[in-house]
């Protein structure tokens, strides 16, 4: 078992906000004002918490013209989530 890396893994996903972000991510890719829009939270809160979740490679970010979108890639947080939510 990966202990350091799957330890990173949970304290990106210890905080309520990036679980709601993942969460979100998960079903559909979004830039940060959507997610801004759905959680009801500042602009500079999101972009930090996209910003540790895209550090531990969590997520990834593509560009689309001036937006950028995010998406969860790290298969582990998938399955993380989908057993939170049982």
């Amino acid at each position: 078992m990966e202990y350091e890396k799957n330890s990173q893994l949970l304290k990106a996903l210890g905080h309520p906000v990036r679980l709601k972000i993942v969460e979100n991510l998960m079903h559909d890719e979004c830039n940060v004002t959507e997610v801004m829009e759905i959680l009801g939270i500042p602009q500079a809160t999101v972009s930090q918490h996209l910003g540790i979740l895209k550090n531990r490679g969590i997520v990834v970010s593509r560009k689309e013209g001036v937006r950028t979108c995010y998406s969860v890639v790290e298969k582990k947080v998938r399955d993380i989530i989908e057993i939170l939510k049982k």
